[in-house]
Order: C-alpha cells, then structure tokens, then sequence
C-alpha cells in the first residue's frame, strides 16, 4: 500500500523493493528464507510494472549494510536515482545504520509517519522528506501474529500473497 501511495504521489517512477538475506539490527531466526521472500515481493507486485523486486543483496557480502547496496546500485545503474523509503520508526534508529552519514549526504529519504514516533533527531534533517500518506497501523508483525493466531486476514494482502501464506503454511508456529 505505501509503495503504491509512493508511486501515485512522490514522483518516482519505480520502486524497487530489496529483499535482504541479513539485515544487521534483525535475528535471521524470525525471517522465512531468502527466497520464499523474494517470491512473496515478486506475487504481490507481478502485475504493476512500477514496481520491482530486487535480489542484488543475495549476491553482496553479509550482513547487508544499506550504504553497500546504495553503492553498488548507483555505480550499476549510474542513469538512475536511488532514494530510501522508511517508517518513522526506521528514521528513528537510522543512527544504528552503517554509514548513516552517507546515506544522509546522497540520498533522499521518504519517512512514511507511523503513530507514536516523530522520526528521532532526524526528523527535521534537509534530505528527509515527510510523505503526507494516510496512516496505516498494519506491519509485518501484525502480519505474522494473526496468521499464527489463524486469523482471516485475507484482506490485508494481496490475494495470491495471502493464497501463497496458506498453502506454504508461514507463520502458523
């Protein structure tokens, strides 16, 4: 839902989302593997060409630091340019990340708000841009608990991503 808002209202003209094998700040122990991932990104945008799913982090060194995809993705694609999409809780924790600085220095940051946050001491920074989207208070957390808790969530996900949830049985334990 975010990244269609991003494409209707921002101004990109693509999205792509990164599928990461490690991120740093998160246990690989809560994640479904690296390519259950990427088929569930590839399900839930197959059919709008705005979007794309991107592997580049399996092939790079782990854990995977934002800065090196950044990096790698500029020098690839030197036409293009590359921007961040984060919640307001991820901008409150940006100084955790890995050359933070340079992220700060290159790249935009779109800061989707979430409730009970104001992005942190970054909030205000000249690169971080505030996207006036409507609130949403769904996340992946509520995602994996209500599947677990054998919920009818059919509604909050694509259909085929939700189809794809069942018959892989995720989250369920």
């Amino acid at each position: 839902m975010i990244a269609g808002y991003m494409a209707e209202y921002s101004g990109m003209k693509e999205i792509w989302f990164i599928i990461s094998p490690q991120n740093p700040l998160k246990e690989k122990t809560s994640l479904l593997a690296d390519y259950h991932r990427l088929a569930l990104v590839n399900v839930a945008i197959e059919n709008d060409t705005r979007f794309r799913a991107c592997d580049i982090e399996f092939k790079l060194s782990q854990p995977s630091f934002t800065i090196n995809t950044l990096t790698y993705l500029q020098k690839k694609y030197p036409q293009k340019e590359f921007a961040l999409i984060m919640g307001a809780d991820s901008l409150e924790s940006l100084n955790k990340w890995k050359d933070y600085e340079q992220i700060l220095e290159y790249y935009n940051i779109y800061v989707y708000p979430r409730p009970g946050t104001d992005g942190g001491i970054f909030k205000g920074h000249p690169k971080v841009q505030w996207v006036n989207a409507p609130l949403l208070q769904l996340s992946s957390s509520f995602i994996r608990l209500a599947v677990k808790e054998k919920k009818n969530i059919s509604y909050f996900l694509p259909e085929k991503v939700y189809k794809y949830i069942q018959e892989m049985h995720f989250y369920e334990k």
